[in-house]
């Protein structure tokens, strides 16, 4: 009897039977009947549009060893029971019954004597041997007698509260699984968010303390221009007194000591430039346009000055530039490239034009 007539004999709707089989690809009655049983309240639709799915387990058993599955052998026995011809169970019937005949007593049956369980036939035992790992049998005289409609229906009505069971405990795990993973990927989420915000505000931090001593930088640069104007002024004032003193034929006592205050403004800036390791320089071109900034080793030669501004524009060739100061009025000559900026009075900060 075939995987649809034992379906049909067990009282299964024919379409729903049809729809079951081909859905499964017919792989067997356990497949079926699990998809019967889980499609239960839907509605049949056109077998033309179903195709075959890659799911459910097969029907032919294999994996000898295995753990024993209940379901699976209640499957087979119901085939067994709804009258399934197998000739292998014919033979070994025959077989035994010569044998019984002989002997005096007729085997009904195959038993189990490891776990106990009766067979009505050799594929049935051979079926439990290769999922229970068993290999101890004998024969029997007791008869398995066929279900009655009741015990069918029974059989069939434990068989679903089984598989019921199954899929609620199938339910609980896949759940749980579920909450485990989701509790994974908000951690793994909260871990990524927290990283990603000690990196931002590292970051800001940083770019914080950079504008910080930029801005103290600025503001020394700026005190020490002021200075450097007010001794200009001073300078240019004591030179035209002593220009009208000349030209009135006066002498003024206090001339050396004037004359020794702006060398002494002059070497306050290079012995203050020893404390700092970077020089910040802005280079202003003479023709005019956008500046360029850069920050470089206060030991760096004047030269690298150079190099750099050849690098930003082409108008500049590293042999032929000047630099000069506007406060004080310096330019820079050719022996003074080789000058670190320190020595040149540069630190921490300048303003140069390039020419």
């Amino acid at each position: 009897m075939s995987d649809k007539d034992v379906l049909l004999s067990m009282g299964f709707d024919p379409a729903r039977v049809e729809w079951a089989l081909k859905a499964t690809g017919n792989r067997g009655l356990q497949p079926a009947m699990d998809f019967i049983l889980e499609n239960e309240g839907k509605p049949v639709p056109d077998l033309s549009s179903v195709s075959s799915s890659s799911s459910g387990a097969a029907a032919a058993p294999s994996g000898a060893g295995e753990p024993m599955d209940e379901d699976d052998e209640d499957i087979e026995a119901l085939k067994a029971v709804y009258g399934k011809k197998i000739a292998a169970g014919g033979g070994g019937g025959g077989s035994s019954s010569s044998a019984g005949g002989e002997g005096g007593a007729e085997a009904k049956s195959i038993k189990c004597t490891v776990c106990g369980k009766t067979f009505k036939n050799v594929e049935l035992a051979n079926y439990h041997a290769e999922k229970s790992g068993h290999d101890q049998f004998e024969e029997s005289t007791e008869e398995i007698k066929p279900l009655t409609e009741e015990e069918k229906k029974q059989k069939l009505a434990e068989l679903r509260e089984k598989l019921a069971a199954k899929r609620a405990v199938k339910a609980k795990e896949e759940a749980k699984e579920s909450l485990a993973n989701e509790a994974i990927r908000r951690k793994a989420g909260r871990d990524i968010n927290q990283i990603r915000e000690e990196m931002q505000q590292k970051e800001l931090l940083k770019e914080a303390e950079k504008k910080r001593k930029e801005k103290l930088e600025d503001a020394k640069a700026r005190a020490a221009v002021k200075a450097q104007i007010e001794a200009d002024k001073k300078a240019r004032a004591e030179k035209a007194a002593q220009e009208k003193a000349l030209r009135e034929g006066k002498t003024l006592p206090e001339q050396s000591t004037s004359a020794a205050a702006p060398a002494a403004a002059a070497a306050a800036p290079k012995t203050a430039g020893k404390d700092y390791p970077e020089t910040r320089l802005q280079i202003r071109m003479a023709s005019g346009g956008q500046p360029y900034t850069t920050t470089l080793r206060s030991d760096a030669p004047l030269r690298e000055v150079a190099e750099f501004l050849a690098a930003q524009t082409l108008a500049v060739n590293v042999d032929t530039v000047q630099f000069s100061l506007t406060f004080p009025r310096k330019t820079f000559s050719r022996e003074d490239f080789s000058r670190s900026l320190r020595d040149l009075g540069l630190t921490p900060s300048a303003v140069l034009i390039a020419s």
